[in-house]
């Protein structure tokens, strides 16, 4: 009998390996998924210290988490156009978009460190960017924004911190150092100029004013008529950055605004017991709503405490928006929060 060998196998053909293009190499930009909000267990509710404030916020409202796992959240602004908040991840270097129906997408990845964001009135988004020490606008997934300012005289502006938009279209922002001395803020450059400043830049003209100076400017917003600008002035917050010292400012300071942005009757507003003034917002009534170490604090236009929204982490920024506009969104370091005025 003959054995016969083992027949061999039969060769498969080659695989074929597709080609990858870069948008197929491309991240995903889904971070959260379509769903409700969770309320943030421990809340221990609103503190009410003035009868005004109970009358548009329940001391029982929830406070909602629309989104975690940011490393430090700043700069959102509400477009109403897209019917979404749009806020950044500064060391992360996305600008992010939540959505009504609960989804969290990354609008732009790989920017340079954008902190504050703002909305003109067409529903163009306009950015401060500290890796580019510039002032940007625009831009999506597919296309950077384009630097709208980036010198003063010139020289390099130090890093864009926050931004506003005034009711006559012009573009107001702060420019502090702390983006060129925290690397995981943008990158190590001395400045070149010898200010730190707020300033006025007409995108009409394209004229670029210096309109007050501070030790470290930071947040800032307008009230509703245009009327009063409001700038904090965080110098404090030098002494979270090795080698150098922390300065004793804490506080927002309040202008009257005149005739093409003059500012005038300069005067101390509030200060912050725990922490630092970081950004804030400004309601239709004129009350402050600003940020600090242990949340969020409410003053009405006269100086009184009004109240205090407890956060999980040290809040940075906060906006009004929403459907109704009734919703104060906080961006505090890895969340992005949420809670809702009662009318």
């Amino acid at each position: 009998m003959v054995v016969l060998p083992d027949a061999p196998p039969p060769r498969r053909p080659p695989e074929t390996i597709p080609t990858m293009t870069e948008i197929d190499l491309r991240p995903g930009r889904l971070l959260r998924r379509i769903g409700q909000p969770e309320p943030v267990l421990g809340f221990r509710g609103v503190q009410i210290d003035d009868e005004r404030l109970a009358n548009v916020l329940s001391a029982d409202a929830p406070l909602l988490e629309l989104h975690a796992g940011t490393i430090h959240s700043e700069g959102p602004a509400w477009q109403a156009t897209t019917q979404r908040l749009v806020w950044s991840d500064v060391p992360n270097r996305r600008l992010l978009g939540w959505y009504l129906d609960g989804h969290v997408e990354v609008l732009i990845d790989g920017v340079w460190f954008m902190n504050g964001n703002a909305v003109e009135s067409d529903g163009t988004l306009v950015h401060c960017e500290h890796g580019r020490r510039c002032i940007s606008r625009g831009g999506d997934y597919d296309n950077a924004p384009e630097p709208i300012v980036t010198h003063f005289e010139g020289r390099r502006i130090n890093s864009p911190n926050d931004i506003a938009v005034a009711p006559d279209g012009t573009i107001w922002f702060t420019d502090p150092i702390f983006g060129i001395i925290m690397p995981n803020q943008g990158a190590l450059a001395d400045p070149e100029l010898d200010h730190r400043s707020v300033y006025r830049f007409d995108p009409v003209s394209g004229v670029l004013a210096r309109m007050a100076d501070f030790e470290q400017p930071n947040g800032l917003d307008f009230t509703a008529d245009g009327r009063t600008l409001y700038v904090s002035d965080t110098s404090l917050s030098l002494g979270e950055v090795p080698g150098y010292t922390a300065g004793d400012k804490h506080e927002i300071i309040a202008f009257d605004v005149g005739e093409g942005g003059a500012l005038s009757n300069r005067r101390f507003f509030c200060q912050t017991d725990h922490g630092y003034p970081d950004g804030f917002a400004i309601d239709s009534q004129g009350w402050v709503w600003t940020t600090a170490a242990d949340g969020v604090h409410i003053w009405s236009a006269d100086q009184r405490k009004l109240g205090f929204i407890p956060t999980p982490a040290v809040a940075s920024n906060c906006a009004f928006g929403g459907v109704d506009g009734r919703r104060l969104f906080i961006a505090a370091t890895e969340y992005l929060l949420a809670i809702d005025l009662s009318e």
